[in-house]
């Protein structure tokens, strides 16, 4: 019994703390977005290619916090699962 509550507390903490991977995604895509608006009322001919740029690299900072969800994800529902089905 004791061995089930370890397993399922330690992936319980383990998810918290993978999810804590969102927020650099959060703070970096705001600064993107801000630099992007910047960028663009400093020069408002080249608004489609800083849009472009702003959207492919907060696509690529997203995965951060994508990789985060899936990792507290399968902490919360595959790995009890696969440790408890043992004992």
């Amino acid at each position: 019994m004791l061995e089930r509550a370890i397993i399922l507390a330690a992936s319980a903490i383990g998810a918290g703390l993978a999810m804590i991977a969102g927020i650099g995604p959060g703070i970096g895509e705001g600064y993107a977005v801000g630099k992007a608006c910047e960028a663009i009322g400093r020069q408002p001919e080249c608004k489609g290619t800083v849009t472009s740029t702003m959207l492919l690299g907060c696509a690529v900072a997203e995965t951060t916090g994508i990789y985060g969800f899936v990792v507290a994800l399968l902490l919360l529902f595959v790995t009890p699962n696969m440790f408890l089905g043992k004992l």
